[in-house]
């Protein structure tokens, strides 16, 4: 017995292919869950410090891992390790070695507010 799709919309989203390129940094969505995004990060710097007012933002490691600096601390986040940073919290992004792949989860249109580096 055949199985008819019942949806024409279903798309397999091929994240090697997403990830494919040789930017020093790269930030697009690859899927939409209801009122949000999943977005694919390609980084090779660090990302500037800002934060999300009206927006959690998860973050799930693929490749090479990411450290993520908070005001008072940094962690770091591992391949298949996950997290959420809660909106409003400054933070900033940064690959573990050379080049790091992550997905991240945030409401489709969060604003980003740019912000200025901490006195260290």
């Amino acid at each position: 017995m055949e199985q008819r799709m019942q949806n024409s919309s279903f798309e397999v989203i091929n994240l090697s292919f997403e990830s494919a390129t040789a930017e020093s940094y790269d930030n697009h969505p690859v899927a939409k869950v209801n009122d949000h995004e999943v977005r694919i990060s390609i980084m090779a710097e660090a990302y500037h410090w800002h934060c999300h007012p009206d927006s959690d933002e998860s973050f799930l490691a693929l490749e090479g891992g990411l450290y993520i600096d908070f005001d008072d601390r940094s962690i770091e986040l591992l391949p298949r390790q996950m997290i959420t940073v809660n909106r409003g919290v400054r933070h900033r992004t940064r690959p573990i070695g050379a080049r790091s792949v992550n997905l991240t989860f945030e409401r489709a249109g969060a604003r980003t507010e740019m912000l200025p580096s901490p006195r260290e």
